[in-house]
């Protein structure tokens, strides 16, 4: 059989699939995935996947992978069908919350004050700035609700102004793929420039209000690995730099001061800076300290010296202090030593003042460092569960007052104002909640659960007051647990959908991320990653053994990585929840990770590990999701996909699917819901993305009973 008749026939199976399955919604009968078997024999093992057909890499996917997606579409739309109202309901409920017609709050950047404006009825933001603080004498910089006419998806990032305020440098992305194209905009006479470059990850202005620094990513990998100056007015782009190795990503960034263009090489274990002064674009960048295996660190400036944020022989991380004109070690000086107790996630630098970013018991801090004398005091926090962090506007290096964040599970996100002499503070901005909100209805705290080898793993809890802890109470569970990145609890509208009708949500911190510091995430990863799914059984048993809710009633989720602990734990605990709910997750670890040439494997190897080493590929195998579906009883399902997803494959979460689907033994229902038009974060509308939180909760609530 030649291969236009083999595509022909497969083609036709999964027709005849679809058409059998859209012919039987009524009967709520899901479509069945044809089975091609692909064995691969690995370290001695025999691996046979099925369903490998449904990879499709090209920008124009099979027709019968279409069709097979939009015939599993179509069984999600029918099962959820007696919902819909129900839906639509949340949907307006969550609408009726929000500020729709809204500003943020202004940051001022030389001679400007930036913000964005949301308007009623529109799915994106209006970027502008105006000389004035209150926004009277205003310009419009980018309109994005009309740059995305014609399009599914439209996502704009890195908005960059010149240093005259003059020129407006941005990136743009069109399909979801998370594949940026920079643009240049005149904001004198409102022209795009000529300029134009393709699948750049990052951008900077140097002080000449000429030249642009670019990181850009390989065609095939996504791999940011070239590092480029780029001459407006000649329209030339030279290569500076390329990183050659696999495991390192490139990324560049300019300090506050603006002295500096910083180029970090960046692997999952180590660190390697260069800097190049931002008034001699043309200089060769300059090695700040040479990559070492474990060694993870950051740079910035203030006057004539290095700050070095570092884990040599700091686990939580120290800051030491260098000249500029000598980098050795040798001149290293303690800024801020070493505190086992105290994770330094981060130090901002301001004339005359330092705000460091601290992690103590799993609770952020702000430090506020006076230069002149070394004295530092922490800003307060009223409440004993909450998440703070710097604010994103602040881009003045020569300031008196920076901004803040602040929020928790019952308190609506908010930004501070925060004078760095006086240590006054001033509310500039909290977030509406429209149609009354009382945050005395509702109470949050922290619990600590005991894992299997006895540590305590803390979770965040949100519930109305009133609602009973007998076992009674329903509850979504979420966690996401990897690369030491830390789910804080934070405010959240739309939560409240499920927190007045009852449900209890809760986020469990476990191993793997970074709530309780570097050992927490390293306790968490590579050939301890198994802690990672194990501590969420054990949240959620020790959560329904304390009453606080059943295994009946219990559903859980994650995205991404989370998607891979939720699928993970499907497997090894499916008595333990009545639904799941996975989002683009990365379920097919083995396959994936043994393939270099998928976006973000090399880089992933000193992250999870490398397959095709066999030490490696014997631990993943463990947890790996797709590999360990099972013939078992499965909690009920939703898997959500993206077909234009670039960080985790549309067809891992479709595979996961269709063979849980095919092995299990019980009658859990399995939806696989794709959105054809999104990317790996879902739609880019603001509206869009609201029906889809919609559903999602829908899908919640009523797997536990609750339908209006």
């Amino acid at each position: 059989m030649n291969k236009i008749l083999r595509s022909i026939a497969s083609v036709l199976l999964i027709l005849t699939a679809c058409t059998a399955a859209a012919h039987s919604q009524d009967d709520m009968k899901p479509p069945v995935a044809k089975k091609e078997p692909k064995v691969t024999n690995v370290h001695g093992q025999t691996l046979t996947d099925n369903y490998f057909w449904m990879r499709d890499r090209n920008d124009k996917k099979s027709p019968a992978i279409i069709d097979y997606l939009k015939a599993e579409n179509e069984y999600t739309d029918a099962a959820m069908k007696p919902h819909r109202e129900f839906v639509e309901g949340l949907y307006e409920e969550m609408l009726g919350r929000i500020k729709q017609t809204d500003l943020s709050v202004p940051y001022k950047y030389g001679e400007y004050w930036y913000y964005s404006k949301t308007i009623e009825g529109k799915q994106y933001p209006v970027y502008m700035r105006s000389t004035t603080r209150d926004g009277k004498v205003s310009q419009t910089l980018l309109d994005q609700n009309e740059m995305a006419k014609g399009y599914d998806f439209f996502s704009i990032r890195s908005l960059r102004v010149s240093d005259d305020g003059k020129k407006l440098a941005y990136l743009i992305d069109t399909t979801g793929y998370r594949q940026y194209v920079l643009q240049v905009k005149d904001l004198e006479t409102g022209n795009i420039l000529p300029n134009r470059i393709e699948r750049v990850t990052t951008v900077n202005w140097a002080s000449d209000n000429n030249t642009l620094f670019v990181t850009t990513e390989d065609d095939l990998s996504k791999r940011s690995d070239k590092f480029w100056r780029h001459d407006l007015k000649s329209n030339k782009t030279v290569l500076i730099y390329e990183e050659k190795d696999v495991l390192f990503n490139i990324y560049a960034g300019r300090t506050r001061d603006g002295k500096y263009i910083f180029l970090d090489s960046n692997a999952k274990t180590m660190d390697e800076y260069r800097y190049v002064p931002a008034d001699k674009p043309a200089a060769e960048p300059v090695v700040v300290l040479a990559r070492e295996e474990g060694h993870e660190y950051s740079v910035d400036h203030y006057e004539g010296d290095f700050y070095i944020t570092t884990n040599r022989d700091a686990e939580n991380y120290r800051v030491v202090k260098v000249p500029v004109e000598d980098l050795s070690q040798s001149g290293w000086q303690d800024f801020i030593p070493h505190n086992p107790d105290i994770m330094i996630e981060g130090i901002d630098f301001f004339k005359g003042y330092a705000v460091v970013s601290e992690l103590e018991n799993g609770l952020e801090y702000l430090r506020v460092i006076d230069l002149s004398n070394g004295k530092s005091r922490r800003i307060d926090t009223p409440e004993s569960v909450y998440t703070m962090g710097m604010a994103g506007g602040n881009a003045e290096f020569d300031t008196r007052t920076i901004m803040f964040n602040y929020g928790s599970m019952i308190t609506p996100n908010s930004t501070f104002e925060y004078d760095l002499k006086t240590g006054e503070r001033k509310l500039l901005k909290q977030q509406e909640v429209l149609g009354g909100y009382d945050k005395t209805k509702y109470e949050t705290e922290r619990v600590w659960a005991t894992a299997r080898d006895g540590v305590k793993v803390p979770v965040s809890i949100v519930r109305k007051k009133g609602v009973k802890l007998d076992g009674s109470a329903p509850m979504l569970l979420y966690a996401y647990g990897s690369y030491g990145f830390s789910i804080t609890p934070n405010f959240s509208t739309v939560r409240l959908s499920l927190l007045d009708r009852g449900m209890i949500f809760g986020i469990a911190h476990i191993r793997g991320g970074g709530l309780l510091g570097e050992k927490w995430r390293q306790d968490g990863r590579m050939f301890k990653k198994l802690n990672t799914f194990y501590d969420f059984v054990d949240c959620s048993k020790w959560l329904v053994k304390n009453k606080y809710t059943s295994a009946d009633k219990l559903v859980i989720q994650g995205g991404s990585a989370g998607g891979m602990l939720v699928g993970g734990v499907v497997n090894m605990a499916p008595e333990a929840y009545k639904a799941a709910i996975v989002q683009v997750p990365f379920v097919d670890v083995i396959n994936t990770m043994m393939d270099e040439s998928l976006p973000l494997t090399t880089e992933e190897w000193i992250e999870w590990g490398n397959p095709n080493e066999k030490e490696a590929f014997d631990y993943m195998i463990r947890y790996s999701p797709y590999d360990n579906v099972a013939a078992q009883e499965y909690p009920n399902l939703l898997v959500m996909i993206s077909l234009n997803d670039s960080q985790v494959p549309y067809w891992e979460g479709a595979k996961f699917a269709a063979k849980v689907r095919e092995l299990q033994t019980g009658d859990a229902q399995v939806l696989l819901k794709t959105n054809m038009g999104g990317g790996h974060g879902g739609a880019s509308g603001r509206y869009d993305q609201l029906k889809d939180t919609a559903f999602v909760y829908a899908y919640a609530l009523t797997q536990v009973g609750i339908t209006n």
